[in-house]
C-alpha cells in the first residue's frame, strides 16, 4: 500500500478536500460537527491479516455459552426479552508496531452498539469520489460492496416489517454530533428518526407521530440511545420505561450495551489485547503504574480516561468495581501526511446473527490522531486528523 499512499499524498489538494467535505454536507444539507480527516487509511495485508484473527480471537469468548453470566454484573438497565447475541459487535484497535517493529493491532476497546455503520458507506464514497481511490481496495468486508452492505444493515433493522413502523430511537437527534448517520439511515432505509421524548406510550403499545402527523405505532427499535447521556439529560421528560415489557422489537437490545463494552476486557487474554483488570479484583498494583491507564467502566468517548497514576489516585477511588486497569497501548505514527506521521486507530464493524454464528466482519471506521489520545479533545487545531475509513485489498 506504500505506492498507493505515496500517490495519494502527491496528488491531494486543499480544494480536493474541501470538494470532498462538501459533498458530505451537501448530502443530506448537514454538516457533520466533528472533523473528518484529509486521507483514509490503506491497509497492508499483513496488518489486514492480524486485524482479522484479532477480531476471531476476541469473538470467542464472546461467543461462549456462559458469556451472559460472565457479565451480568455489567448490566445496569435490565431490559425485557434479551437475546443471547448483539447484532451489532466492534472492536476498537490502536495501530502499534510489535517487538520486531511489524504493525500489529492492540484493543482498546470491544463495543456490543451500533457505531456509524450508514456514515461510513457514505465517507467511503465521498473518499472515491473526490480522490484517486484505485478500485481493486474496499473498506467492506466479507464480500459485500455498497449496494448489498445496505441491503444487509436493511434485512436486519427493517425486517419484514414496514419501514414506517421501524423508528430509529436517539436522545435529542438533531443536536447530536453524529446526526449525519441518522440521516443516511434515515435515507436509505425509510424510517423515523425519533427522540425518546416523542414515543407515546399506552400500556405495551409505543407510537410516534410520523412526519404526515400521523400516530403511528412502533414494532421495531434501532436503538442508539447511550445510557450516560440519558443520566445526564434531567431536562428531559418521557415516558418510555426501558425496564417495561413493551410490545416492541429490538434492533440491537439495549443489554448488550453494557455486556460488550469494557466490561469485556478483562475476560479477553490474547496477543492483540493489553493487560486488563477490574481494580476492585487486584490486590496488589501492578510496580509499573506509569504504564497503565485508568478506566471508567461506563462512560463514552474518553471521558474519565486518567494517565500518569499513582498508587494514592487508585486508593481514592471510592467505586473500585466500576474502574478497569489497563495497560497503555502506544500507537505508532504510521499515516504519512505532509509534515509528520500520524496515529491512528481503526474500529472493526461488525455483525452477530446469532445461532450457531460468530461475528463477522463488514465495514469499519478509522481515526487519525496527534494527540495523546485518539480523539476531538487531543487534536484540535490540527490537521489530516480526525473521522476517516480504511481500505483493504479485495
Amino acid at each position: 500500500m506504500s505506492e498507493i499512499r505515496k500517490a495519494y499524498n502527491t496528488a491531494f489538494t486543499n480544494e480536493k478536500y474541501q470538494a470532498f467535505l462538501d459533498e458530505i454536507a451537501n448530502k443530506y444539507n448537514h454538516r457533520p460537527p466533528f472533523r473528518i480527516a484529509e486521507t483514509p487509511l490503506f491497509i497492508p495485508n499483513d496488518l489486514k491479516a492480524r486485524l482479522i484473527e484479532a477480531c476471531d480471537e476476541i469473538s470467542e469468548v464472546i461467543v461462549r455459552p456462559d458469556f451472559m453470566e460472565m457479565t451480568q454484573r455489567a448490566i445496569e438497565v435490565d431490559v425485557p426479552n434479551e437475546p443471547n447475541h448483539s447484532l451489532f459487535v466492534q472492536m476498537d484497535f490502536g495501530i502499534c508496531r510489535d517487538e520486531n517493529g511489524d504493525l500489529t493491532p492492540q484493543l482498546i476497546e470491544t463495543q456490543g452498539f451500533p457505531s456509524l455503520y450508514f456514515f461510513q458507506d457514505l465517507l467511503a464514497s465521498a473518499y472515491h469520489n473526490n480522490f484517486d481511490i484505485p478500485t481493486d481496495i474496499t473498506s467492506y468486508f466479507s464480500g459485500h460492496n455498497p449496494e448489498t452492505y445496505i441491503e444487509l444493515l436493511r434485512k436486519h433493522i427493517v425486517g419484514d416489517e414496514n419501514p414506517e413502523n421501524v423508528i430509529l430511537m436517539e436522545i435529542d437527534p438533531k443536536n447530536q454530533t453524529t446526526y449525519i448517520d441518522f440521516l443516511a439511515c434515515e435515507a436509505k432505509l425509510g424510517i423515523e428518526i425519533v427522540c425518546i421524548s416523542d414515543l407515546i406510550t399506552e400500556g405495551k403499545n409505543i407510537f410516534y407521530i410520523n412526519k404526515n402527523g400521523q400516530k403511528t405505532k412502533v414494532k421495531r427499535v434501532f436503538h442508539r440511545v447511550i445510557f450516560d447521556e440519558l443520566d445526564k439529560r434531567t431536562d428531559l421528560e418521557y415516558t418510555f420505561d426501558f425496564t417495561e415489557d413493551y410490545d416492541l422489537e429490538w434492533v440491537g437490545h439495549p443489554n448488550w450495551f453494557f455486556r460488550i463494552s469494557k466490561f469485556t476486557m478483562p475476560f479477553l487474554d490474547s496477543k492483540y489485547v493489553p493487560k486488563c483488570h477490574f481494580l476492585h479484583e487486584l490486590e496488589n498494583y501492578p510496580k509499573d503504574l506509569e504504564n497503565y491507564v485508568l478506566k471508567p467502566l461506563y462512560s463514552f468517548a474518553g471521558e474519565g480516561v486518567k494517565f500518569d497514576l499513582k498508587k494514592e489516585d487508585l486508593d481514592e477511588i471510592e467505586n473500585p468495581q466500576n474502574f478497569l486497569l489497563q495497560r497503555k497501548v502506544q500507537y505508532a505514527p504510521i499515516v504519512e501526511s505532509p509534515t509528520e506521521p500520524v496515529k491512528c486507530e481503526i474500529r472493526m464493524l461488525m455483525i452477530w446473527e446469532g445461532g450457531n454464528s460468530k461475528p463477522y466482519l463488514v465495514n469499519n471506521l478509522a481515526r487519525l490522531s496527534r494527540g495523546e489520545m485518539i480523539g476531538v479533545r487531543y487534536n484540535k487545531d490540527k490537521d489530516w486528523v480526525g473521522g476517516s475509513v480504511a481500505f483493504f485489498e479485495k
